[in-house]
This record gives structure tokens, sequence and C-alpha cells, in this order.
């Protein structure tokens, strides 16, 4: 009887206790906004009990027992809330709950690429931003220039294209480096004969952030622009001054000191970068032939920011470089030349590049801008019986009008590019001089259809006038792009887009910068090479328990390009340009995934590249493109405390020029930075498994009196241990 009795009291308990359980009901919205907020995770703390926030930004979570129960509501972008409720609630209906945006650096990246003067999240065109963080941490690696920023970005390649002196381009999605437009805040004075250079002489201390568009960009840049864009984004002036200084050396000869500073007084404001890099020349292999050449540049960038009125802006700036590299058989720098140890490539550079921009506010949204660089360049190259050299001279003007309003961002303008290479007939004995100009008008509107779907179209004409050995040529290209961005959820986004692009006919390639040019003939018969290409992405981020935030991005991408130039030589061994009948295309897709906890990030990316020419009688791949490359990142930061990072990253094998292929690799790589009150130190172990192309297969090959070299398809200088000091104040 007695156990009948406690079953019974044990029922009657449990169905007391089922019937105490209670349903929570809220909708969350932004503090700020009021916008409801869809993909909330609200959590029951102590318990598995949680649900995630529908398109009306409302939830219920059932089965929460009687009495106080602590609730955690997390959102990525938002400050994490914690609340109570003491179940029953009074009241069955729903509980309003605001939570406040978290203004972090992301929330603060606006794209100028672009022009639109948004924030890269709403932006229709997809933009990657490098930003400060990961721009100073690679400045430690190497402070000279901004090669190492873009070497470890997923997608892209930086391709080296001399042994000896280790000049280099930049590739992006397997396409050559010419198809690509280098940009310092917005001024395109980077390609022709400065191209082979430009990688080796763009330095990172005064940058703020690296925006990056791949694919055709042609719409806003013009030719060129058909693999992608990069802009060089340069800090400017606040209140608060800022200066800092950096020391570093590493065990391979390179010494930097470099400085930089800027305030903001009242109306009036300044930067002014100044770097000094050193570097003895580096034979890591004992063959008698530099990886790295010995180098000594400086460079100096004032610029002058006027505010004339709160409507009204004059920034004047300046940049000059004066650099020379030198490389070749190490026995002319012990004064041991000879017969057999005479190989030398000596590059001697000059650059000055002056630019002016006004900004006017017409009305509360509209602005007009005016800008405007000229750029000198002179550049001479020494190699055995062979000297060749030149100037270039680049014009850039432009106008534009922009409207900001509610639905609608509007920007029209017009732009005007000349550009001119002089050879000194004196060194070469060639006179393969090259002019282009290029006339061009533009129209781009970025439309908000609604909260979740946007479009970004636009339009470019230009007309084209280049002389060429036979004559000149005058062509005109219509230029239309579009970008669409779909906002599914909070956490869920899309873009795809496409366009045209065309890029002028040029003797500097890749593949002539590693020939120093010689036997090279002017372009004769030739014309504009022309691109249809787009990208499609899907990106997903979320932010769940305690601390831990989850992003991915799938991206997509297809290039062709039609009539590309490609080098032949002649039964007199002379090497002249000819545009092929097929055409040149690449395609594949990138994976960038980051997740994080605290103060810990753990990135990773992969990209897949199928590049092919099809003009190529036989095998079609392109040269010197892995098909896979794959990046994983471990860092650890505590502000004010301590920063750490692991790299890991691995290349397959890639088909080489002489018919064979390389092999794959991994490349390792670890730093620590510890900062202190106005200074810090760090150590960097790059590439510390000492990953180098000479431990497969010397890169010279015979004879040492002349010798001939191998493509470059890693690393030829092998580890880098490097450590410095970085002043701030």
């Amino acid at each position: 009887m007695k156990l009948i009795f406690y079953v019974l009291l044990c029922a009657v308990f449990s169905m007391n206790t089922v019937f105490a359980q209670n349903t929570f009901k809220a909708i969350i919205t932004d503090s700020e906004s009021n916008d409801l907020l869809m993909g909330v995770t609200v959590a029951v703390k102590g318990t598995q009990n949680g649900a995630l926030t529908d398109d009306n930004g409302m939830l219920e979570i059932k089965n929460i027992p009687d009495g106080k129960q602590h609730f955690i509501i997390s959102y990525l972008g938002y400050e994490k809330k914690e609340v109570d409720f003491v179940f029953p609630l009074q009241s069955n209906e729903y509980i309003s709950i605001k939570i406040i945006p978290q203004h972090t650096e992301l929330e603060e990246i606006f794209v100028e690429t672009t022009r639109s003067s948004r924030t890269i999240e709403n932006v229709p065109t997809r933009v990657e931003a490098i930003e400060l963080e990961e721009i100073e941490e690679k400045s430690n690696m190497r402070p000279a220039n901004i090669s190492m920023l873009l070497h470890e970005s997923t997608g892209i390649q930086v391709q080296q294209t001399s042994a000896t002196s280790a000049n280099a381009s930049i590739r992006i999605q397997g396409l050559d480096g010419k198809y690509t437009q280098l940009l310092k805040d917005g001024y395109p004075n980077f390609g022709g004969f400065a191209g082979g250079l430009s990688v080796m002489e763009i330095p990172p201390l005064d940058l703020k952030q690296v925006e990056i568009i791949k694919g055709p960009v042609s719409t806003l840049y013009g030719g060129g622009a058909i693999a992608g864009v990069v802009n060089f984004v340069s800090k400017t002036p606040k209140d608060k001054p800022e200066t800092q200084f950096i020391i570093n050396q590493s065990h391979i000869g390179q010494t930097n000191f470099g400085a930089f500073t800027a305030q903001r007084h009242g109306r009036f404001g300044f930067t002014v970068l100044g770097l000094v890099n050193l570097q003895k020349f580096y034979d890591v292999d004992g063959d008698d032939f530099t990886e790295l050449p010995k180098s000594t540049d400086f460079t100096v960038t004032p610029r002058l920011f006027f505010y004339l009125n709160e409507k009204t802006t004059l920034i004047i700036g300046n940049t000059f470089l004066q650099g020379e590299r030198t490389g070749g058989d190490v026995m002319m720098f012990y004064s041991k030349a000879d017969s057999t140890h005479a190989f030398f490539e000596k590059n001697k550079t000059v650059r000055n590049t002056g630019n002016i921009e006004f900004r006017k506010k017409m009305k509360e949204h509209n602005a007009l801008v005016f800008k405007s660089s000229l750029a000198y360049f002179h550049r001479t190259i020494q190699i055995p019986l062979y000297d060749c050299g030149g100037t270039s001279y680049n014009a850039y003007n432009e106008l534009s009008y922009s409207h900001e309003g509610k639905k609608h961002a509007v920007i029209a303008g017009g732009n005007f590019i000349y550009d001119q290479f002089n050879e000194d007939p004196s060194l070469s004995g060639s006179e393969r001089n090259q002019t282009n100009t290029t006339s061009g008008i533009f129209l781009q509107d970025t439309w908000d259809a609604s909260k979740k779907f946007s479009i970004e179209a636009g339009m470019r004409i230009d007309n084209v006038n280049y002389t060429l050995a036979d004559g000149t040529r005058n062509e005109i290209f219509i230029l239309p792009r579009i970008s669409l961005l779909f906002k599914w959820t909070n956490k869920l986004s899309s873009r795809i887009g496409g366009g045209l692009g065309y890029k002028t006919p040029t003797l500097f390639t890749e593949q002539t910068e590693a020939m120093q040019y010689k036997n090279i003939q002017a372009l004769s018969n030739v014309h504009s090479e022309q691109s249809f290409g787009g990208t499609a992405d899907i990106n997903y981020k979320t932010a769940f328990a305690d601390h831990w935030f989850f992003s991915v991005n799938q991206m997509f991408f297809l290039t062709q390009i039609e009539s590309p130039m490609v080098l032949h030589q002649d039964t007199m061994l002379n090497y002249f340009f000819v545009n092929e009948q097929q055409s040149i295309q690449s395609y594949g897709f990138e994976t960038n995934a980051k997740i994080g906890y605290k103060n810990a990030k753990l990135f990773t990316g992969y990209t897949y590249t199928h590049a092919t020419a099809n003009y190529q009688e036989g095998i079609k791949t392109m040269a010197l493109i892995p098909e896979h490359k794959l990046g994983i990142a471990l860092l650890y930061e505590k502000h004010d405390f301590l920063k750490a990072g692991l790299e890991a990253y691995y290349s397959s094998r890639q088909f080489l020029n002489n018919g064979t292929y390389s092999s794959h690799y991994w490349e390792f790589g670890a730093m620590i930075e510890k900062p202190f009150n106005h200074f810090s130190v760090y150590i960097n172990a790059e590439n510390f498994t000492d990953t180098r192309q000479s431990r497969y297969k010397s890169v010279v090959n015979e004879p040492h009196s002349n010798p001939t070299f191998d493509d470059i398809w890693t690393h030829t200088e092998g580890a880098v241990l490097s450590g410095g000091v970085k002043i701030k104040f």
C-alpha cells in the first residue's frame, strides 16, 4: 500500500512540474535603428534550451521551468546581452528586447575603390579588405614592400620574374600581372615599364587598408582591370597625432629604417612617410649566384591636407623613390670577377609621383571631386653585353560628380590618361617607344531596391589611341558592368557580378621582364585584347555560445580573354608579339573561413584555379599557376599584451615553360610580438622549414659565364629570420 502511495505521489509531483513549464516569447530589434533582427541566438544559461529569431525578429522558447532564469542574447556585430526573468511571467505577450550594435573595426571599413561611400558589407561589388591589423603584421616581415602582404592573400600570387634580382609582379586568378590594375589612393601609376618593380616599391608603413576587387572593374578604371584591382589606401591625419618608427633586421642581410607621422591641426593636416631599405647580396645555396640582390632604396612621401571649410578639402602629395638592385655572380662583390664569373643584372630606378585632389560637397548629399597626378619613372637594366633603359611618363586626370540618395548612389565622370615610354637608344640600340592616350566617360548607379536586394550597374566608354611601329591605332570600347547583392538574412548574403574589359598592347609583361627585354621587337600589327568575366559568392557569418564567431565565404570566378597577345620567336632568335585566335580562360573558386574564440582566430583559405591557353599545342595548361593553394593561419592577440601567430601554406605542382612540372610544397611561418607602453618588439620566422627551389633543382643552368635560369615557382631565398622594434606615439 505504501508503495502505491509513493508512486502516486511521484506521479502527481511530475505532473505539477510538467504543468509548471513556461514559454518565453521575445522580439529582438536594433537599439539604434529599431530594425528587426533575424538569426539572433537566445539561450537559457545552464541548459541546452534556446532558439533563433525568425524573419520578423521573433522567437519562442518552450519548456522553461518556474523560477529565475538567465538568458544570453548574442548576434554577430552586436554586444552580447544578458537578462534575467522570473517565471511564470505576468504576461504571455512578446517581450521587446533591444541589442546594441558593436562598432567594431569591420563596421568602420568604408570601401573607397567602388566610390560609393559604403561599408564593405553593403557594397554589391565583392570587395576584400586587408585591414590595418594584418598590414602591421605583414609589415613586420617585409617593411620594404607589400610583397608579403599579397603573397599570403587567398587567390593572389606574387610571381617572381628574375632569379637574381628578385623582381616580381602580382597575379589574380591565375592571370598575368599586366591584367591587374594597381592603384595608390585611386591613382593608376604602377603599370608599363614600372610594372616589373611596382610590388617591390610600394611600402606598407603608411597604409590603413588594402582593397581588392577580383574580376573585371573596367567601368571605373578602364583598360588593364581585367583580372582585378588592388587599391592601396593611405592613412589620413587625425586630431590625435600619430608617429611610428620601425627598425627591422633579418639574418639574410636586410635592414629597414622607417618612420611615419600624421596629425591634423584645425584646417591643416599632414602625413609623412620615410623609409630606407638596405639589402646585402645573399647566396643561400652556395652556387655563386644571388638569391637576393644587393640593393639600396629610399622613399619619402609627404602629403598635405587643407580643410578649406566644412565642405571643401584639398590634398597635395608627392612620392619620391630612388633605388638600385644588383644581383648575379657573387664573385663580382668580392672583386673577383673574371671570364667565368661574369654574369650580373643591375636595375637602377628613379620614381617621382605628384598628385592633387580637390573635394567639394555641393549639397548635403552631392560632391564634386577632381583628381590629377603626374608620374615620372626612369629605369636602366644592365646585363653582360646588353643594356636597356628608358623613361615613362604618366598623367592621370579625372573629374567626377556623385549623389548619395536614400535609394540611389550615383557617380558620373570622365578621365583622361596619358602614358608614354621613351627608350634610350644609346643603351639598347632600339627605340621601342610607346604612347597611349585614353579618354573615357563613366556612369555608375548603386540602387537599394529593398533592404534585402541591391544593384550596382555601370557603363564606361573609352576612346583609346596608341602607337605601334607600323603606325597608330584608334579603338573605342563600351564596357558595361553589373553587380547584385542579396541579403537573404542578417547572417547569409550573396553577390554576383560581371563585366567586360580590355588591355591595350604592351611590351611589358612578366615574360619580357624575365628576359630583361633583350631581343624583344617593337610592337607591330597587333591590337587590344578584350575580355569578359564575373564572380559569384555566398557569405555566411554567425556568433554562437559565449565569445565564439564563425564566417565563411565561397566565391566562384571565370575570366576569358580574346585575342591574347603572345610572345613568339623568329629564325633570327628575335621575339615579337602576335594576337592569337584562341582565347585564354581561367576559372575556379576560392573558399575562405574564419572561426574565433575570444582572442584567438583561425583563418583558412583555399583556391582552385584552372587556367588554360587554348592557343597552345599539346598541353594547354598555363605555366606557373598552382591548381591548388591552401593557407592556414592561427592568430592570438590580447590587446596591449601579446600577439602571436602560426601560418602554413601549401601549393600544388605547377606546369613549367619547359614542358615539365614542378614539385608541390609546404611553407610554414611563425611570429610573436610583445607590446609595451610606447613600443613593441617582434620576431618573425618566415618559411622556417627552409622551403626553396634549389632544394629540388638548381635554378641556374650552365654555362656559368652565360647562364640561363629556370622558371621561378617557389621561394629562392629560403628561411628568413627577422626581428625589430616598433615605436609608437
